[in-house]
């Protein structure tokens, strides 16, 4: 296929001001846009976005092409039960635990071509790296793309990486449906699999030493710093609490100010309060109240009863349980100063993931080697290294996004920074084996 001519591809932006002096130790950055290209043809929207939800054709395409490549590559390459398709390049003591590397194919409905790709197309350009510089690891390494990491489909995600670590509600999956009807067990019997196999998906992550993730950063903080990639700390854990406001709803012209509990007037000020409750907490905790339901919502009706979600998150578990606290005694404080009710439910609760600082400072040196200089910056969306971090040692390098754009076919990474990213991703596997035979040797 001749890459160059496909108009609506992307990879003639990719390639068009990218310096090949940046090629070096077998990286090869005209390989990364062709793959990226490639991969964006699948689900291609006529938006130039992509669309490829979970457990879908055309997530089993891209699956497909990535598993190609890894067999080029040398690599053995399986699927587990859960839909992850896994390549293993064996190592010199191939009987060690793994170093696993990757992230996902599937995307949000039109969204763009480097969320999860970026990171499974880098993780496999190491390998394309040492094949050309005929190195082999001491350690085993698995290249990973797990099945339906964004959830689009069943609005939640990381089912691939929840089946690998097992241990999820099977009953609470059983129920999940599509919008097109199909259950959680029938999408999975189209693509050749089951509940049985999802369940005995389950690995023993005793297998794997650590887990790291190459991901676009999808925010502006490494933008605004000049720097094409930078060390995550941690992965927020989001709470969502829904909180409703009674007041009474009445005539919008015959019902005095004074005489009014009105249920939107109470919403209005929380929504104002809780902007500020964050910065109270520590830099990197958030709050978000992006959905708001008013009753009986007419334009000459008081509001009578207002339902809000308010997304909290934080990296560390203790300050995120500490915001969640002071937003319900905040939604409790403004009903009772104006005599209404206020009903305060969790709906969700998952736990943050702080990266060791261990990981922080290997892939930090990993990165100094490569001229850059190391920036720190938290996760506030979730990742499969989110749910493999409950098991084994993670670590996470972001990648400047442009404009901070992310979920849209806008979204974009320049090629120097996914080539910066795969020598970094690189440097840290090879100098983390280093350091590890040495510790056994002393």
């Amino acid at each position: 296929m001749n890459i160059r001519n496909k108009g609506n591809g992307i990879f003639k932006r990719l390639i068009e001001r990218y310096d090949t002096k940046l090629d070096k130790n077998g990286i090869c950055g005209k390989r990364i846009a062709e793959r990226l290209h490639t991969l964006s043809q699948i689900g291609l929207t006529a938006d130039n976005g992509s669309n490829r939800p979970g457990y879908s054709e055309d997530e089993a395409r891209a699956q497909e092409l990535v598993s190609s490549w890894m067999k080029e590559a040398g690599m053995e390459v399986r699927r587990d039960g859960a839909g992850n398709l896994i390549g293993r390049l064996a190592g010199k003591r191939n009987f060690l635990p793994a170093i696993m590397s990757g992230s996902h194919v599937d995307t949000v409905p039109n969204g763009g071509h480097f969320d999860g790709t970026l990171g499974v197309i880098t993780a496999l350009e190491v390998v394309e790296a040492w094949k050309h510089e005929k190195y082999q690891p001491v350690h085993p390494l698995e290249i990973v793309v797990f099945a339906d990491e964004e959830g689009s489909r069943f609005n939640g995600g990381l089912n691939g990486s929840e089946g690998m670590i097992g241990g999820r509600d099977i009953e609470a999956k059983k129920q999940l449906i599509d919008r097109d009807g199909y259950s959680f067990s029938e999408v999975l019997q189209q693509r050749d699999l089951s509940i049985d196999s999802y369940k005995n998906a389950t690995r023993d992550m005793e297998e794997v030493a650590l887990f790291i993730e190459v991901h676009i950063e999808q925010g502006k903080r490494l933008e605004k710093e000049n720097l094409p990639c930078g060390i995550v700390t941690g992965i927020a854990g989001p709470c969502w609490l829904e909180i409703t406001f009674y007041g009474e709803a009445g005539h919008a012209g015959n019902t005095p100010m004074n005489d009014r509990k009105d249920a939107l007037v109470a919403a209005s000020e929380f929504i104002s309060k809780v902007n500020q409750l964050p910065g109270n907490i520590n830099d990197t905790a958030v709050a978000t109240i992006g959905k708001q339901l008013v009753e009986p919502n007419g334009v000459n009706v008081i509001p009578g009863k207002v339902t809000l979600y308010v997304d909290i998150r934080d990296i560390y578990e203790q300050t995120r349980d500490q915001l969640v606290e002071k937003v319900k005694h905040l939604a409790e404080t403004i009903a009772n100063d104006q005599q209404l009710k206020v009903a305060v439910t969790e709906k969700t609760k998952v736990k943050p993931v702080p990266i060791k600082k261990e990981m922080q400072d290997l892939l930090a040196r990993s990165i100094k080697e490569q001229g850059i200089q190391p920036f720190y910056l938290p996760s506030g969306a979730g990742h499969d290294a989110m749910i493999i971090g409950e098991k084994v040692p993670i670590a996470m390098l972001f990648v400047r996004s442009e404009n901070g754009i992310s979920h849209n076919p806008q979204e974009w990474t320049n090629l120097a920074d996914c080539v910066q990213a795969a020598l970094v991703l690189k440097s840290f596997i090879e100098d983390l084996q280093t350091d590890w035979e040495d510790d056994n040797l002393s």
